[in-house]
């Protein structure tokens, strides 16, 4: 990833969102050859001269202080995740560690997944990797531990497994999603060769990727609604919480919730009941874990 293009080509789409007329800026009567505000009108907004916005947009400036960060949020409207994502690109490479070393998910958080057997649960590392995974989830979404260590990956799935376009309710917004965390992701960690050649598989491969990559959206795991389809009990809906894990900043939690007495409440015992013969040790499958 190259971190000037990237710096300027989320400062650009940030510009783009906002009119001068919501920003409080009077209308100076020139054409406006791109959507929302000029470099010298964002400049204005957060305090600082055009000069030095442009040099900050042109990935020319040094470390800018916290508080430059804080005042071109407001004037550009970030929210929590834009503003790390924009601190992320704005730090000198030099300044942060990319991972080295093999991520796993401890056997504790196995056990965790097994006792969390009435509801489907992963654990999500980094680049989106599926590093465990219960019964359930692995009925409701895909057998992630019949794949490769390699290739237990989220956004490869929603992107390049034809089943996850039947199984996501809302297969647009969950991919969508999906690639907005992979955006976040590639702030933090710019050196992450393998992070790089997954967004680059995923770019060949996938127009939609491609399209939503460009838009430089980016978001935190988070909570919500969603909901899948299973070809044995049909529609099911839950609200979900994504958590992260102490121990590393790359591992989530993330935990699929039914209303209690509700159809999805029920349509699981069935699913559970139906998928039993496979047994739930909670141990890892694969003791090697992915790569770093």
């Amino acid at each position: 990833m190259d971190r000037t293009s990237e710096i300027a080509s989320f400062l650009r789409t940030r510009r783009a969102r906002i009119t001068p007329e919501s920003a409080g800026l009077p209308a100076d009567g020139r054409t406006r050859r791109v959507p929302g505000l000029r470099r010298e009108e964002a400049a204005r907004l957060a305090g600082v001269s055009t000069e030095y916005y442009t040099r900050l947009e042109q990935g020319r400036a040094a470390n800018p202080s916290p508080e430059v960060v804080d005042a071109l949020a407001r004037a550009l409207r970030l929210d929590p995740a834009e503003q790390q994502h924009l601190t992320d690109l704005l730090t000198r490479p030099g300044a942060r560690r990319a991972p080295v070393n093999p991520q796993r998910a401890r056997q504790g958080l196995h056990l965790m997944l097994q006792t969390l057997e009435h509801v489907p649960a992963y654990v999500i590392g980094r680049r989106t990797d599926v590093l465990a995974s219960n019964r359930l989830a692995r009925a409701v979404l895909t057998d992630f531990d019949a794949l490769p260590a390699a290739r237990r990956n989220l956004a490869r799935y929603y992107f390049l497994d034809p089943q996850a376009r039947e199984r996501a309710r809302d297969w647009e917004r969950t991919a969508c999603e999906t690639v907005a965390l992979l955006r976040l992701e590639a702030g933090r960690c710019p050196g992450d060769r393998r992070l790089a050649d997954l967004i680059g598989e995923l770019t060949l491969k996938s127009a939609e990727f491609t399209t939503w990559w460009n838009d430089h959206r980016v978001l935190r795991h988070t909570h919500g609604a969603t909901g899948f389809w299973h070809p044995v009990v049909g529609d099911l809906q839950f609200t979900y919480e994504s958590l992260n894990l102490p121990g590393d900043d790359f591992q989530t939690l993330c935990v699929y919730m039914p209303e209690p007495g509700s159809s999805t409440d029920e349509s699981l015992r069935i699913l559970s009941s139906w998928d039993a013969r496979t047994p739930d040790t909670g141990r890892d499958p694969h003791p090697a874990g992915p790569a770093a």
